[in-house]
């Protein structure tokens, strides 16, 4: 009984120390972070939290860095100013912040950011983990890009969409939708896309009819894809002509018009 006593206050005691040492090793760090380990998507950067101690009892300038993957970015600031070098003096440590901007083409995963602060030949080195998540993003468009139409009066219109997987993530159950003028219809075959893979686009077809009577000129009509994820719009310029027929009946109302004011000229003139 007193053996195993023994035993479980030789386990607290050696847990204790160990504690200890890490919370001690951790204190007397020269170069450390409040967080090494950050998780972030493409549209948004990390921000590290830095703090570099005192050393050797004097003023001390360091040149700083932060070696990156291809494609990535990374900003110092120190007392909101950007910075390249700082000085830590001899009484009093330095916070720092690091802002890293992930490649926008970055894979979802982890990955390592060493960091150094070098002062001639004294070197503080310091490993973070960034890690990128996948995002979800959409994109609508056309073939080539145009997104402007024409169409005639009480007409239908076929103008092909496209919507692209833009993000990192594959997306589901796509619903789109449109805003259009009053008394104008628009429906799409297919009006939903069961499934799109990151970097893929599709081609939708859009039906787009023309009031009957509508004025000539330029319309908006706005094209929407939602998933519960994502959203993405798109706005199209219509450009509505009359038809040939409404312009030739309205010629012919015009000469209606002059020719019973004719004749009334004619008949009445005479007297």
């Amino acid at each position: 009984m007193l053996a195993g006593q023994q035993k479980k206050a030789f386990f607290w005691v050696v847990l204790l120390s160990l504690i200890l040492q890490v919370q001690t090793s951790f204190a007397d760090t020269p170069f450390s972070a409040r967080l090494i380990n950050l998780e972030s998507d493409l549209k948004n950067p990390f921000r590290f939290y830095l703090n570099i101690k005192p050393a050797d009892g004097k003023d001390i300038v360091y040149e700083l860095q932060a070696e990156l993957p291809a494609g990535w970015s990374s900003i110092f600031r120190t007392e909101g100013s950007q910075v390249t070098a700082v000085e830590v003096t001899k009484d009093k440590a330095r916070d720092l912040e690091l802002e890293i901007h992930a490649s926008p083409i970055a894979k979802p995963g982890k990955y390592t950011i060493p960091v150094k602060a070098i002062s001639g030949d004294k070197t503080l080195d310091l490993t973070l983990e960034a890690v990128v998540k996948g995002h979800y993003d959409l994109q609508i468009s056309t073939p080539d890009g145009r997104l402007s139409e024409n169409i005639t009066e009480g007409r239908t219109k076929q103008i092909v969409v496209t919507v692209s997987n833009t993000g990192t993530l594959p997306q589901e159950n796509i619903e789109l939708s449109s805003t259009t003028p009053s008394r104008w219809q628009a429906t799409f075959e297919p009006a939903k896309i069961e499934k799109l893979e990151p970097g893929k686009t599709v081609e939708v077809k859009l039906q787009l009819s023309a009031a009957e009577k509508a004025i000539a000129g330029d319309y908006q009509t706005t094209i929407s894809a939602r998933t519960n994820y994502s959203t993405a719009s798109a706005n199209f310029r219509i450009t509505v002509k009359t038809s040939i027929l409404s312009g030739w009946l309205g010629i012919l109302v015009i000469l209606g018009a002059f020719g019973i004011v004719y004749r009334l000229i004619k008949k009445y003139g005479r007297r």
